[in-house]
């Protein structure tokens, strides 16, 4: 995309999430004069950063997946990836804990994974390379015809270039369904649908459609970015900077009024003026929040009525010595996952036999952890608006590490010399999460595509980016929505050119 303003047209992005980093990033190189307003003192919205007596961590995302589409997005400035952070291929990708003593590692290429799926059900391993061949051919189409192009509308669908999608109509079943047609053991199936937490959704209520991360599980495969997550943020900030866009950290903006060419942000520093905004707060805090009754296109309650992603319970832990055998990414899992996914979304309650996930950044970047030590994060998934008071939180903490300890024979209890948490509360209070999601609104078939908001779900001239809106849930997704955000402003300025 390429565009030039005639004019002095100002926008201001309120949120430094990928979606508003993205979106600056992309009006800047248009011409604009982008000045981006961040919050918190830090940029990366829920790919945050905590620092504590030598330990780093990320606090959000951790999974550096779909390097094509980061490489598209520098791509567009003329840059790469690489011109900012290296990436590190992970061998392994990731371990798996079940809580009956087994495990297994996934190799990165598809080294293992065809004689690892033989190995629990005969055929299974050729099953498998039939299934990632769909997938890729999937990930491909959708990638192409609905995720780069901007299909908000449902008219938008009405189209003949996505016809070769009318006959992927299985897709539209759910994950549980469609992953069942092609392996039968349940830990086969877990371990092509575990990829679902990213999505903040369960087997049972996730179209198929989402088969296609097994594709950029598998054989995309996954990345650690030097300097972990946050190093993508420096960059993605760095990158809007050199485009011309104004970044300014620890400015909260309070309240927005006006319509587009005259707009007013109230900051405790002052009002700022503005012609557009792009909104990379969640649309339900920026409609309850910030704007008046008469400029909501929804109900305050209506809001309570979606289907929220898992919230989070994290545990940011510095620990003395090793912690072998996890790996940089592990994952714990019941052999019967059916009753945690339960009690996130149909009988919300704190799950008693949980599956979770950890991250050890230290085993491959030395500098998160003091020498002798070891950073980890531990998330367990569950459902937004639970009760997390601190005697809840100490319980909860103490039954996950002896859970772990348990299911992996790590005990970290007597080991861990920086502590601390996040949970329900920190998502409502620090981001403005409806419930305290840590995600946002989950990929069920009512709330993906069309059905999620729109970017110009507000009054004349406001416009949403990020993972409320489309194409979703995720760092890749976000830096699309960024982009497609970017599009529809210039394309409703009579005054713009827009040019491939």
């Amino acid at each position: 995309m390429q565009a030039a303003f005639d004019d002095d047209t100002r926008v201001t992005v309120v949120g430094g999430g990928f979606g508003g980093l993205s979106a600056a990033a992309y009006l800047a190189r248009a011409g604009a004069d982008v000045r981006l307003l961040e919050r918190h003192d830090r940029l990366g919205g829920h790919a945050g950063m905590l620092e504590r007596d030598g330990f780093r961590f990320d606090t959000g995302p951790s999974w550096y997946l779909m390097p094509d589409v980061f490489e598209r997005f520098f791509g567009h400035f003329g840059r790469e990836p690489s011109d900012y952070y290296r990436l590190e291929r992970l061998d392994p990708q990731y371990r798996v804990f079940w809580k009956d003593g087994d495990r297994v590692t996934v190799q990165p290429r598809r080294r293992n994974v065809h004689d690892l799926f033989e190995s629990y059900e005969a055929g299974a391993g050729d099953a498998l390379s039939e299934y990632l061949s769909r997938a890729e051919r999937d990930y491909e189409l959708a990638m192409d015809r609905v995720v780069y192009e901007d299909r908000d509308r449902l008219r938008d669908y009405v189209d003949t270039d996505l016809l070769p999608m009318a006959t992927r109509a299985r897709l539209f079943g759910t994950m549980d369904d469609y992953v069942s047609r092609y392996v039968e053991h349940p830990k086969l199936r877990q371990l092509l649908e575990y990829t679902l937490v990213f999505l903040g959704g369960a087997p049972h209520n996730t179209p198929a459609l989402y088969s296609i991360m097994n594709h950029v599980d598998l054989t995309l495969n996954v990345f650690y970015p030097e300097g972990g997550i946050a190093g993508v943020v420096d960059a993605l900030g760095d990158l809007a900077r050199e485009q011309g866009a104004e970044i300014r950290t620890g400015v909260e903006v309070q309240s927005i009024r006006g319509e587009r060419r005259s707009f007013e942000l109230e900051t405790e520093a002052g009002v700022e003026r503005a012609d557009l905004i792009v909104s990379n707060a969640n649309p339900a805090y920026t409609e309850r929040e910030l704007l008046s009754s008469a400029a909501r296109e929804h109900d305050p309650s209506a809001w309570d009525d979606r289907t929220y992603a898992p919230s989070a319970f994290m545990l940011y832990l510095g620990v003395e010595g090793d912690v072998d055998p996890l790996a940089h990414h592990s994952l714990v899992l019941p052999v019967d996952w059916d009753g945690h996914f339960e009690r996130i979304f149909d009988r919300p309650e704190w799950p008693d036999d949980p599956a979770y996930y950890l991250s050890v950044a230290s085993k491959t970047d030395e500098t998160v952890a003091p020498d002798g030590h070891q950073s980890v994060v531990v998330l367990v998934p569950i459902a937004p608006g639970l009760d997390d008071g601190p005697e809840r939180r100490e319980t909860y903490r103490e039954f996950v590490l002896s859970d772990l300890a348990e299911q992996t024979g790590v005990d970290l209890r007597d080991r861990i010399v920086v502590k601390e948490s996040a949970c329900v509360s920190e998502f409502a209070e620090r981001y403005g999460d409806p419930q305290g999601t840590a995600l946002g609104l989950a990929h069920t078939l009512s709330q993906t595509g069309p059905f999620r908001p729109g970017r110009r779900d507000g009054p004349d001239g406001l416009y949403y980016a990020g993972a409320y809106t489309t194409p979703g849930i995720g760092m890749p997704m976000c830096l699309v929505s960024g982009e497609r955000t970017a599009r529809a402003v210039v394309e409703d300025m009579p005054n713009a050119r827009l040019a491939d």
